[in-house]
């Protein structure tokens, strides 16, 4: 059957934020020397679409030898959104995406599943003059696969008839363990078996060749 819903990735599929929040990550860590800060944005550069809550919990475990406090995660939290929002609501479009949007949302329900927290992905797509696009935009918590299942199930769609966009492992794990279809934005998807681009350039016309032409 022709695709029936679209759920994209946010950060890395629709704005060009992912160098942003890598820095954002470094920051925090920096304070505790270079081997951890290493250490950190290796974690993250490694665990894309994963909420950056479970990254605190992670970096004070496995790099500082304790579990973190609520206070420090809400900390934490904080000090992210203070290093990478602003510099979130400016950054550049992933090339081809815009047009993707615009030439498909009045055809079908296009969704974003986020592993940024819920308030900020809808703030940010927002502002941006974006929000308009999507028929549900939702962040985490939950985990992706969980939010993935939800827009699915919500939607009353068999998986097999959506398409989930994602620049990352998480992405691509969440749609096998769904069962939609996977495209993938970036260049560590060369050489895979599904479909990919280094960017959205191509993705309107993939999407045209199975709803035009089914």
């Amino acid at each position: 059957m022709p695709l029936q819903a679209i759920v994209f990735d946010c950060d890395g599929v629709i704005l060009d934020s992912v160098p942003v929040k890598t820095r954002a990550f470094a920051r925090l860590a920096e304070p505790y020397g270079l081997e951890a800060r290493d250490r950190f944005v290796m974690y993250h550069s490694l665990h894309g679409g994963v909420s950056r809550y479970r990254k605190f919990e992670w970096f004070f475990r496995e790099v500082l030898g304790r579990e973190i406090s609520p206070e420090e995660s809400r900390e934490w939290g904080e000090r992210f959104a203070a290093y990478a929002l602003d510099e979130v609501r400016r950054c550049a479009l992933i090339p081809g995406i815009e047009e993707t949007l615009e030439r498909w949302h009045a055809r079908l329900p296009l969704y974003v599943c986020s592993g940024a927290p819920d308030a900020e992905v809808r703030l940010v797509l927002e502002e941006r003059g974006l929000s308009g696009y999507f028929r549900g935009i939702h962040g985490s918590p939950p985990a992706k696969a969980e939010l993935l299942a939800r827009i699915v199930r919500e939607a009353r769609l068999d998986p097999a008839d959506v398409l989930m966009v994602g620049d990352a492992a998480t992405d691509r794990n969440a749609a096998e363990e769904v069962g939609t279809q996977f495209y993938g934005i970036g260049p560590e998807w060369r050489g895979a078996s599904f479909p990919w681009g280094l960017d959205a350039a191509g993705l309107s016309g993939w999407i045209g060749e199975r709803v035009d032409n089914a």
